[in-house]
């Protein structure tokens, strides 16, 4: 089994078995569902021991949180990425946009995300998770873009338009034309800051 392979340092050995049991978990929860997968079949694929799997996490659902927040976490990063910190508010958040459908694109991500997080986790703790992976960054683009202080309906107005961008990411994920959803959410994100959007007249 691997974490008995060879005479690496403790750290490195520690560090490979976790890295696999992240990947053959995620690869079984995106083919299978969580329900669909068990544990003997995640340590199997990940080519380690029962035990090596409750050393690093107490359960399934606490690898399957794991899972969650590495996607989460992976997700902001490709949004700040494409930001830049110089860059003026409605630019960044619209370029933002683009970058979220970009890495929602990223194979499996829109049922862990989307449909499998909220199911097993629940709305608070992938409110949680969201929050500790970037999420205050949208809060805080469009106190930017409206040009006041981040208060309760600026947060309000944070969790429609996060909404509106999962939304789009399901209904791509299902066949819709990425386009038109990338236009209707550069047009919401010009109206908020309180542009008319430009019409195609032809």
């Amino acid at each position: 089994m691997q974490e008995n392979s060879g005479h690496r340092p403790n750290r490195e050995r520690t560090r490979e078995t976790r890295s696999a049991l992240l990947s053959a978990a995620r690869a079984l929860f995106v083919e299978k569902g969580y329900a669909d997968t068990g544990t003997p079949e995640i340590v199997k694929v990940a080519n380690v021991t029962r035990g090596a799997l409750y050393h690093h996490f107490r359960d399934k659902e606490d690898l399957f949180r794991t899972v969650i927040e590495q996607e989460a976490a992976a997700v902001s990063a490709e949004i700040e990425h494409s930001a830049g910190a110089t860059a003026p508010p409605l630019d960044a958040l619209i370029s933002g946009s683009n970058a979220y459908f970009d890495a929602m694109a990223a194979q499996g991500r829109v049922r862990l995300l989307l449909l499998d997080g909220p199911a097993v986790l629940g709305p608070d703790e992938m409110s949680r998770i969201d929050r500790e992976t970037g999420g205050g960054s949208l809060l805080d683009g469009l106190a930017a873009l409206i040009g006041r202080a981040p208060d309760p309906e600026m947060e309000a107005l944070a969790d429609m338009l996060s909404a509106s961008f999962d939304r789009a990411a399901l209904a791509i994920a299902h066949g819709a034309r990425r386009d038109d959803y990338e236009s209707a959410m550069a047009t919401l994100i010009k109206t908020l800051a309180g542009q008319q959007p430009e019409r195609d007249r032809s």
